[in-house]
Parts: structure tokens; sequence; C-alpha cells
């Protein structure tokens, strides 16, 4: 309002309108209807502000009426928002568990759901699908280690440091919220216990360096078998170990002894590649001379016993002719020798000077005239095979053998 206004200066109720004129309604009459209202309702005073209507001039209030009432429209608008606060979304891959007064009432599939509002009915959302990891033995990351998860004893009395991971999801949401009050802390408790007993069954060498995937597997064996006994509606989808190692302050220790061992089981493999070498020659070669003595063995007595029947044969056909038989000896003697010597004939009826020659010496050299072989290459000459000799050699040799027994 402007100061050269006339009316500035002037009451608010100087400036009303005269009682019966047509006018907008006063704000500060319907506010205090209104106040009056309520303070009648909840059984307070009239004028709840302390207040006294103001006198002179001043109109009475204009009565406001609401239909039904304004209790009715604040009873309606709480209602509202209780029925409303049911309202509650569960995301894919979860599912949302509804309790009647604190007992499981149904399951709901994702999506926008609605239930009965506190306290009558209550919903909890629990993650149904989705994957959820928990580690044992460190925090975040390998090097952030917890010593007091991650040291275990194996079966021969050493200690290893075992670091790993466990992947799980859920099957029943109810046994998840209602059987077990902290079912991540259980799982923790189980996966620890669980690979306690793996490790403490095993040796050290299997739990550093061979059985990684037996170790995993029964240790995810043993953990849902523990899981479903406490109903924690859990499903143990992977073990993964991250570190196995002895522990930090005898490291150094251990990697000798892993030397030492690496090289014992070294040159036990190069004992034993060279015992596979050395053995079966050694048996063949034994084989060899064991087959060959027994054919030697075979060869004499059958040559004895042939020689016994020979001279037999031969003692009877002396007695028989000892004049022819003795000839026959001497022919086949004197053939065995003159076949084993170098021979000259010399016509004695006709005397030259061809008996004066030396005959053999000139043969002789001859002979060593002739191209020799290289030194390097050595000259073999063919065993002689006793099947092979003809029959007037074996004659001649059993003829030399009677001559010398004679």
């Amino acid at each position: 309002m402007s100061l050269n206004d006339p009316q500035w200066g002037k009451r608010d109720d100087d400036r009303r309108p005269p009682s019966g004129q047509d006018g907008p309604p006063d704000l500060d009459a319907i506010w205090q209807n209104i106040n009056r209202r309520l303070n009648e309702m909840f059984g307070g005073k009239e004028g709840g502000n302390g207040r006294q209507p103001p006198s002179g001039n001043r109109p009475p209030p204009i009565p406001i009426s609401l239909p039904g009432g304004s209790s009715v429209w604040i009873v309606g608008l709480v209602a509202a928002l209780w029925l409303a606060s049911g309202f509650y979304k569960v995301d894919e891959g979860s599912r949302g568990v509804v309790t009647l007064f604190g007992k499981h009432n149904e399951t709901t599939e994702p999506g926008l759901r609605w239930h009965l509002p506190f306290p009558i009915e209550r919903a909890e959302v629990v993650p149904f699908t989705k994957m959820q990891e928990i580690t044992i033995g460190y925090r975040g990351d390998v090097s952030n280690r917890v010593d007091r998860e991650a040291t275990m004893l194996t079966d021969d009395e050493n200690i290893v440091d075992i670091l790993f991971t466990v992947q799980w999801n859920l099957h029943s949401a109810e046994d998840f919220v209602f059987r077990n009050r902290d079912p991540g802390q259980i799982i923790n408790f189980v996966a620890e216990t669980a690979i306690r007993e793996v490790v403490g069954k095993s040796k050290m060498d299997e739990v550093l360096y061979l059985d990684q995937a037996r170790i995993t597997s029964e240790t995810r064996t043993l953990m849902q078998q523990m899981l479903d006994s406490y109903a924690t509606g859990v499903t143990v989808q992977q073990v993964a170990l991250q570190s196995r190692q002895p522990p930090d302050p005898v490291q150094a220790a251990f990697a000798d002894a892993v030397r030492a061992g690496q090289d014992k089981e070294r040159m036990e493999n190069e004992g034993r590649a060279y015992a596979n070498n050395v053995v079966p020659r050694a048996q063949g070669v034994a084989s060899r001379l064991r087959e060959e003595a027994i054919g030697y063995a075979v060869e004499v007595v059958q040559r004895a016993e042939g020689d016994a029947q020979r001279f037999t044969q031969l003692l009877t056909e002396y007695r028989k002719a000892p004049e022819v038989t003795r000839n026959r000896l001497y022919l086949d003697t004197m053939q065995s020798v003159m076949t084993n010597t170098g021979k000259i004939v010399i016509d004695q009826q006709s005397s030259n000077n061809l008996l004066y020659l030396p005959l053999d010496q000139l043969l002789q050299q001859s002979a060593a005239a002739l191209p020799t072989l290289p030194t390097n290459r050595a000259v073999t000459t063919p065993p002689v095979d006793d099947k092979s000799l003809t029959s007037s050699d074996a004659t001649n040799r059993d003829t030399r053998d009677l001559l010398r027994n004679r």
C-alpha cells in the first residue's frame, strides 16, 4: 500500500465492509472457526489460542461446515496413508516373504506387491537367485589376511594357510528368514568348519600341491550337508581356493625342504630309469648264455654218443675183415692228410734239374707277392660247421682218432 493512499494507517476493521454487504469472507474468521471446531472435537475450550474474540464493530465469525464432518476426513486420510504403506516392490531375482502377526503367510514373486500394513503384516525382501559370496581367511584382498581363519593343521601335523571363497544362493526364502537368526554368520562358521575338517584329514603335500579339486569338492559337499541339517535354505554353488601356502615365518625352510624333496624324487626317477635299462639287458644276456650252455651240452652229449656208435660199428667191421678195414683206415687217413697240405707232383723216371729246385719256397714266395688286403680291414674266417663236413672229412677224422688211439 502506498503512503499516499488516504486509507493508510487505518485498522483493518475500518476497511471491512459493513454487515450484510457482499464481499470475500474474512480469513481470520475462517481460521478461528476451524480452531474452534477442532477444539470442540478433541474436548478443548473455545478459542484454543487463548485469545478472546475481538469486540467492537467486528462481525461474528462465519460458520464453515464440511460434508460428513472434519473428523471423517481426517480418519479417512490417516487410513489411506496407512493402506498405502503396504505397497512394496520385489526386484528381479528376489523374493518377498510376508508374515501375518509374525507367522509366515506367503512368498511373493518379483513385481509391485501389497500387504496389510504394519502391525498386521510385514514384508521382507531377500535376494533369491542372486549369487552371493563370502571369503574365509581374508577380507577384500588376499593381502588383507585374517590369521585366525586362515591357519589350519594338516594330518601330518604341519601348519598351512588356506584362503578361499564360497559362492551361494537360496533355494528356500522361508527357511533363510525364519529358521535361523543370522544365516550369513552361520555360513561363515560352516565354511570354516568344513575346510578345517577336510584339511585335517589330508597330508601337507596333498593340500599344497596335489588335491585341489578333491579338497574343494569335499568341502562343498560337507558344507551343503551341514547347511541342510540347519535348514538355512542355502545352496552352495562353488568353493574356490585362492591361496595355499605355509605360514610366512617358515616359508624359507619350507622351500628348502621342497627342493630337497624334488631332488630326491629326481634321483629316484633316474635310478629307476637306469635299472629299467640295465636289468632287462642283463636278463637277456643271462637267458642267451643259458640257452647256449644248454645247446652246447646237448651237442657234446650227442657227438659223444655218435662217436661211440661209430666206433662200435667200426669194431664190428674190423672183426669181420681186419685187413680190409686196416687198408681202408690207412687210405682215409692219407686222404685227410693230403687234402690239407700242399702237393708237388714230380716225375721220378726222368731225371732233370727240376728235382733240385726249391719248389715249396718258390710257391711260398709267389703267394707272398700277391696283393695283400688293407691293414685296417679285418679278415675273418667263417666258422666251420660240423654239419657242413662231407662224408670223406668225417671219415678222415675218424681215421685220425683211431690211429691216435692205436
